[in-house]
């Protein structure tokens, strides 16, 4: 029983980081029909960009950290919109999902020559120490993780339901013509929902780089799960990214320890295949109909 608990805790922590980059997938699909398929390189750049500055700067580590959070609202968030959102989203939506494939190589390969094609150790506020609380050993590390997503969820979460910015971003999520009759400024809700999907992908890269390390290949395994748990929760539903990032978070664990590593990769896509074949609207997802 507390290796079963040990695991959930720790299923639970990497789950949640997993649920801020499937928020990100789900707020871009709701607000501006935009599947950003570059989002795993969205969660392994920022990493490297407190790198940068704490190896090549000499910045101190958690001035680094801001300076990363700010350098991905500004690449990730702004200049996504408009340099490569904005031109192509006119074109349809198959363009936009070629240019972000492009551009999730692009990052990718950037990183790998420009700064290291080797694991880098990522510094953590955290020590990685254990402590033993009835009976069941529990991480410092991981219950800090678990704690920061969990708050930065709620905060979004509140943000979103609970203050006029956030009622106009749902409202342009649901129906972007009659929100501007309203007088809600969509473009300006578009570009906000950019900017958190860029900081919830910092937030995602600095929380799970201390734990995985700072990869080039990150992205790959990231983006699949994340884009995985968005499906699987719900993709027009931001609790059904929430949900769906913790169930594939704790059913990896378990499938690690109690069947084996190497079926580990399998469980996203395991659960992705279930989902579109019994519950094709995910979860906690609600049916949409189009008229064609």
């Amino acid at each position: 029983m507390t290796d079963l608990l040990q695991l959930l805790i720790a299923g639970l922590a990497t789950g949640a980081i997993y649920a801020l980059a499937a928020i990100g997938f789900t707020l871009l699909w709701q607000t501006s029909q935009t599947i950003n398929f570059a989002q795993g390189e969205f969660v392994m750049v920022p990493a490297f960009f407190a790198l940068i500055a704490t190896n090549w700067l000499g910045v101190p580590f958690l001035l680094a950290l801001l300076l990363s959070i700010a350098a991905s609202l500004l690449l990730l968030g702004v200049a996504f919109r408009y340099v490569v959102v904005g031109p192509l989203l006119r074109q349809g939506v198959l363009p936009l999902v070629i240019s972000t494939l492009a551009l999730s190589i692009l990052m990718k390969e950037s990183v790998k020559d420009f700064y290291s094609a080797e694991a880098q150790v990522f510094p953590t506020l955290l020590p990685d120490t254990a402590f033993s609380l009835l009976g069941v050993t529990i991480s410092l590390a991981q219950l800090g993780v678990l704690a920061v997503a969990l708050v930065v969820i709620l905060l979004l979460q509140w943000f979103l339901a609970g203050t006029r910015t956030g009622r106009q971003m749902q409202a342009t999520a649901q129906n972007p013509s009659v929100a501007r009759i309203l007088g809600v400024p969509v473009e300006r809700m578009i570009l906000y929902t950019f900017l958190i999907n860029a900081g919830l992908a910092a937030m995602a890269s600095l929380l799970i780089s201390p734990i995985y390390l700072a990869k080039f290949s990150n992205g790959e395994t990231l983006g699949l799960i994340a884009f995985a748990a968005a499906i699987v929760g719900g993709f027009n539903q931001v609790r059904g990214a929430i949900a769906g990032g913790l169930l594939i978070g704790v059913l990896d664990n378990l499938a690690a320890a109690y069947v084996s590593t190497s079926y580990r990769q399998a469980v996203p896509l395991i659960l992705l295949v279930l989902v579109i074949l019994f519950r094709p609207q995910g979860l906690l997802g609600r049916r949409e109909e189009r008229a064609v």
